[in-house]
């Protein structure tokens, strides 16, 4: 593996300074023009979005060649792990972007703020992906926090959505405090706060120090915050309830990714020595985030409630992923981020093309008939929920595989079967929509949901997400390849 090593390099930070420009660039378009060509906005953030992917992909070497390009003094890092989860953002930004257009043209809120804060989002989370120091990676969490608290509140003439924004701005404060002080521990014990640095102190000289333990601990229940993992996920079903579900999708898939990215790189190459302390704290999670969000999604009524207990379930399967380690278990962390990053915005994008003007049909018994009157939306809904509730032939189904197989092979074999359990429980609150579609009918005068926010371009959202899941389910071989050449930089 060849490694690069210098000062300053923009070619190493061209994604992130892409995307700024562009956010400029569209809050600058709306101050000329004004309220005219509105839906410029999103077409400019679009460009944007591809031209960052472009760049991702196309940076010198390649996936195939596994540099490792330090810069700024060490503080950022270009490698195949950080450009994997850079592209998954990236590709959730992008399916949001598109799902978002007739959503504020319904409500009457084409502003470029939205935009401008979306594309401010997604550089916080690929600053995330991309940090190799620990102040750098809590500039990521909060650029992406404080624009996704904007976001959630998006909708402010809604009472829930108020609500939403302010309940995940107190509960986030929190967490970026646990955060932050669990950083300021790790740097007071080794003397710094580079990861690749703090792995060669401990390696040197052992862990020790509870001091260290204890950074380590609030680091976990800052990210278990950010990830929404148990008993830190109160905050989840509210804002998911609350927040224009767009922007639910997108926080459910992106913030999650990138979470899990700053997650598994400070843990897996900064402390490996802790493993030890850490194991067992993170297996008691996993249980606990998988049993609680599976148990009371069988409960709700409102799907994008059960959707949010759903995403408190998925983050206790990765968790099952980031225990296992090694080959096996990295990949089926990144490649399921992968996959549920198209199912679940897929899934959301159903729901804000049924939910109607102001979200006014966003319960399970809105959708009874669906099926008969909006086929091909099922249609979409139901292959969403299969992903997600693991069934064959989706990217879902291989990725739960992945997951406990890495488990079965570390042997980690009742956390396995624990995580298979769940996961037949969650079939049936995920069939349960799938029944109400194609097997109910509309009680008395209660009518359909009107497909209202149907475009062009929620249609290319939706049909880009299907053919994701389907493809990561029919042909994994391909993605995997790509996956295994994204973790070894790691190893």
């Amino acid at each position: 593996m060849e490694q690069v090593m210098s000062s300053i390099s923009l070619s190493a930070i061209a994604p992130e300074l892409v995307l700024i420009a562009c956010g400029l660039i569209v809050l600058m378009i709306q101050a000329v023009v004004g309220k005219r060509f509105r839906e410029s906005y999103a077409y400019v953030s679009l460009l944007g979005v591809a031209a960052a992917a472009f760049l991702v992909l196309t940076h010198p070497g390649g996936f195939e060649a596994k540099i490792v390009e330090y810069s700024f003094c060490d503080m950022w890092v270009v490698d195949n792990f950080s450009r994997f989860f850079k592209l998954i953002v990236l590709i959730g930004t992008g399916l949001t972007l598109l799902v978002s257009i007739k959503y504020l043209d319904n409500e009457a809120m084409q502003h470029s703020e939205y935009y401008a804060l979306m594309l401010l989002c997604t550089v916080g989370m690929m600053i995330m992906a991309g940090a190799a120091e620990l102040i750098t990676i809590f500039l990521g969490v909060e650029l992406m926090s404080i624009s996704l608290y904007a976001l959630a509140g998006y909708t402010r003439t809604r009472m829930l959505s108020n609500e939403a924004a302010i309940k995940y701005f107190i509960l986030g404060s929190f967490a970026s405090g646990f955060l932050i002080y669990g950083i300021a521990l790790i740097y007071g014990t080794t003397g710094t706060s580079q990861i690749p640095a703090i792995a060669k102190y401990l390696a040197q000289a052992g862990p020790g120090a509870g001091v260290l333990v204890m950074g380590m601990a609030l680091l976990i229940i800052g990210f278990a915050f950010k990830t929404a993992s148990v008993p830190f996920h109160m905050w989840a079903p509210d804002v998911y309830e609350g927040a224009p579900a767009p922007v639910t999708g997108f926080m459910s898939a992106g913030p999650k990714a990138a979470a899990f990215a700053a997650f598994v790189r400070i843990f897996m190459e900064a402390l490996p020595s802790l493993q030890t302390d850490w194991v067992m704290v993170i297996w008691i999670i996993a249980v606990l985030t998988m049993t609680a969000g599976n148990v009371i999604a069988l409960v709700q009524e409102n799907i994008k409630r059960m959707l949010a207990y759903s995403s408190i379930a998925h983050a206790g399967y990765v968790l099952v992923a980031f225990l296992a380690a090694g080959e096996l278990g990295l990949t089926s962390i990144l490649y399921y981020m992968l996959a549920y990053t198209f199912m679940n915005i897929g899934a959301f994008a159903v729901i804000t093309m049924l939910a109607g003007r102001g979200e006014a049909r966003v319960k399970v018994d809105d959708y009874r008939g669906v099926g008969y009157k909006h086929p091909v939306a099922a249609l979409a809904m139901s292959l969403f929920l299969f992903s997600l509730a693991g069934i064959p032939p989706t990217g879902g189904f291989m990725g739960k595989f992945y997951i406990f197989s890495a488990a079965v092979k570390q042997g980690y074999i009742w956390l396995a079967i624990i995580g298979v359990l769940n996961s037949v429980v969650s079939v049936y609150y995920y069939l349960r929509v799938t029944v109400a579609m194609y097997m109910q009918a509309p009680e008395g005068s209660e009518e359909v949901p009107a497909a209202s926010a149907l475009s062009p371009a929620l249609i290319v959202a939706v049909a880009i997400s299907a053919y994701g899941v389907l493809a990561l389910g029919l042909f994994p071989s391909t993605y995997v390849a790509m996956v295994k050449e994204s973790f070894l930089s790691l190893l």
